[in-house]
């Protein structure tokens, strides 16, 4: 069996310098960068990987990136202080606000639904 130490996702990305500045303003924290050739940013449960390409057409196509939060106001206030574009969505398991990082890369904030307590949960 092999032991996983961590995991991350990697995104593709054009300027790694706006890249980091559009996490960060979103409350993801920059934890290493290897210069220009590569960065990971991170929050509790998820490490991203920014990869800078020169690859003229980017984005996450049917990847999306979650981040479960207890609150909408504050995820709200913050994109529209930075100008960010935003969908709200009420779904079946939460409510949820989709946006996008500067090179497409699809994100979500979610407000779940369900009970918070792990023992609820069925399997």
């Amino acid at each position: 069996m092999i032991k996983i130490n961590e995991s991350n996702v990697t995104v593709m990305v054009k300027d790694l310098d706006a890249s980091i500045r559009f996490y960060e303003s979103i409350g993801i924290k920059l934890k290493q960068r290897w210069n220009d050739h590569y960065a990971m940013i991170g929050t509790t449960g998820i490490t991203i990987g920014l990869h800078p390409s020169a690859r003229k057409k980017l984005g996450s196509g049917t990847l999306s990136v979650g981040f479960m939060i207890d609150s909408l106001q504050e995820p709200i206030r913050i994109l529209e202080n930075t100008g960010i574009s935003y969908t709200l969505d009420d779904g079946k398991s939460g409510k949820y606000i989709h946006f996008k990082d500067p090179d497409g890369t699809n994100l979500y904030f979610v407000e779940p639904k369900w009970d918070k307590d792990p023992s609820d949960k069925i399997g």
